[in-house]
């Protein structure tokens, strides 16, 4: 309670409150819940007691966190010092883009929890660098999100390196097809917990939308950034995209900064740390960043390509609006793409504020 009080925990948002007691309990939890919800806490604090209790003392790993990307591994990994009672109840980071041997030297060293990409964890076993046979707790965190990324096998290779009889927690955006299928085969009894709609931007975010033009998007991009106060997060389609629209905002006198595939991870690292810190009011991104990013205060979310699916939407804009602060999301559409638009609005039940850009300059409602 200390180490919770210390960092501002005070009252459980209600994923925690749903997650937490029968995690506590041993009982197996399928939670569907998005991104800003809350929910590392309602993982972490479970591995926390878990790691406390004197059958963990031994030099080896009790709890194993799998997610998509490196980035929301390392928020993870973070959010566990933070509240870790113990310098005892080490860490291993297990990810990809990162030089491998701290994180061997972490394992070597007796890591009590692993927070692990599947990727690079199932690397280690295969070169029989890591031993999984003691771990009492497996988290899937963003399990929706792993297996788009073609996961699903390595996952399945991890699990058969885990004693049978564990607890499992699973967390997933969404409850649809594969998913399912991976919740029956990992899961027992399993506590379900479900907050919200699982597929609806927050209610405090603006949503609004932009028909434009394609070549007048970044005008309108530059008027918004002059109307409006706070930090922006530009989503763009493609990496070329990316880099292209943050070279024209600096040209332009605006501190921007950007996050893509073709970057590597310090320099990602670094993108997210200025943008985050507010050296950099802007951080343009392509999908790779739209899940896993926790990044306080955004302000304003710009959909400056339409994502390609509801459920991406619903990613990036959740992106503003976290913890129940305002925020806005605003989507650029060309003419041709009203009908992906209407698409969009009938699958999530919402309806955007119209905007029509009839000059370069000024939006008309």
């Amino acid at each position: 309670m200390a180490r919770l009080n210390a960092n501002n925990f005070v009252t459980p948002t209600p994923v925690q409150d749903g997650c937490i007691p029968p995690a506590l309990e041993g009982r197996d939890v399928l939670a569907t819940a998005q991104t800003g919800t809350g929910k590392t806490l309602g993982f972490l604090i479970p591995i926390v007691e878990l790691l406390q209790k004197p059958q963990t003392r031994g030099p080896a790993a009790h709890a194993l966190i799998l997610l998509p990307t490196r980035e929301l591994a390392m928020q993870v990994e973070k959010a566990f010092r933070d509240i870790r009672t113990s310098s005892e109840q080490t860490v291993a980071l297990v990810v990809g883009g990162l030089h491998e041997g701290p994180q061997l030297e972490a394992i070597r060293r007796g890591a009590k929890l692993i927070v692990a990409t599947p990727g690079r964890l199932e690397d280690f076993l295969k070169r029989k660098l890591v031993r999984l046979d003691q771990v009492k707790i497996l988290v899937l965190d963003e399990v929706d999100r792993m297996l788009d990324m073609g996961f699903q096998p390595a996952i399945a290779r991890i699990a058969t390196m885990l004693p049978a009889v564990r607890q499992t927690l699973c967390y997933s955006a969404t409850l649809e097809g594969e998913v399912k299928d991976v919740a029956r085969k990992y899961l027992n009894n399993p506590a379900r917990i479900e907050i919200g709609s699982v597929l609806k931007p927050a209610e405090n975010v603006e949503l609004r939308t932009f028909e434009v033009e394609p070549d007048k998007k970044q005008e309108l991009l530059e008027h918004l950034l002059d109307a409006e106060q706070g930090s922006f997060l530009v989503f763009v389609r493609t990496k070329h995209g990316a880099e292209r629209v943050a070279r024209r905002l600096v040209r332009s006198g605006h501190k921007a900064t950007q996050i893509h595939g073709d970057r590597t991870q310090s320099q990602r690292n670094q993108a997210l740390r200025s943008f985050s810190e507010g050296h950099h009011r802007i951080l343009v991104a392509t999908d790779v960043a739209a899940r896993g990013i926790d990044v306080a205060n955004v302000a304003h979310v710009i959909n400056f390509d339409m994502p390609k699916v509801a459920e991406d939407f619903v990613h990036r804009v959740g992106r503003t609006g976290r913890a129940s602060a305002h925020g806005v999301a605003s989507t650029f559409t060309g003419p041709s793409e009203r009908g992906e638009l209407r698409k969009i609005e009938r699958t999530l039940s919402i309806q955007m504020k119209r905007f029509r850009v009839r000059s370069a300059e000024r939006p008309a409602a």
